[in-house]
C-alpha cells in the first residue's frame, strides 16, 4: 500500500474544508470529494459530503464562465499548459456532440454523467466553446453537478448496489 504524507496544514483542516476543497479541483470534483468523504474522512452523514461537494463544485464554475477565455488566451502562451488546454479543447469539442444537439438540457446532461472529462470544469469549457449565455450556462451546470451528486451519493453509500442485488 501507498502511503501519502500531506503537509501539516491541510490535514489540520477541518473535514469539510477538505471536502469543498476537493470538490473544487478539476478532474476529482464532487466524484472524488464524495467518496473521500464518505470512505477516507469516514463522514457517515451523506447529505453533509454531498452538500459540502456541491458547494465546492460550484466555487470555480462562475470565475471561469465569466474569465475562461481571458484565462485560456494567457495560459496557452506557456509551453506545457497551452499544450494542455489546446488537448482539452479539442477533447471537448470531440465529445460534446451531446450539447450541440440539445443545448441547454445536453449540458446539463453532460455535467451530470459521472464519468471522467465531464463535470462542471469541462462543462465550462464546453459552454464557452458553444457560447452559451453565462446565465444559462451556470443554470445548466448547476443542475448538472446536483444530478451527478445524487448519482455519485447513491454509488457510495451501496443504494444502488443494493438496489440491483434484489433485482
Amino acid at each position: 500500500m501507498i502511503e501519502i504524507s500531506l503537509p501539516s496544514w491541510i490535514v489540520a483542516l477541518p473535514d469539510e474544508i477538505k471536502i469543498a476543497g476537493v470538490a473544487a479541483l478539476p478532474i476529482f470534483e464532487l466524484r472524488g470529494a464524495i467518496p473521500i468523504g464518505c470512505n477516507i474522512l469516514g463522514i457517515s452523514a451523506i447529505g453533509k459530503v454531498y452538500f459540502l461537494s456541491i458547494l465546492g463544485n460550484l466555487v470555480p464554475v462562475l470565475p471561469l464562465l465569466l474569465f475562461f477565455k481571458y484565462f485560456f488566451h494567457h495560459l496557452e502562451n506557456i509551453k506545457f499548459i497551452g499544450k494542455f488546454f489546446k488537448w482539452w479543447f479539442c477533447r471537448v469539442e470531440k465529445k460534446s456532440k451531446l450539447i450541440e444537439r440539445w443545448g441547454f438540457w445536453g449540458l446539463v446532461l453532460f455535467v451530470a454523467i459521472p464519468l471522467p472529462v465531464t463535470g462542471a470544469w469541462t462543462g465550462t469549457v464546453a459552454a464557452n466553446l458553444f457560447e452559451i449565455k453565462v446565465k444559462r450556462a451556470f443554470l445548466a451546470i448547476l443542475l448538472g453537478v446536483v444530478i451527478a451528486g445524487v448519482i455519485v451519493s447513491l454509488i457510495v453509500s451501496g443504494i444502488v448496489q443494493l438496489w440491483f442485488s434484489s433485482v
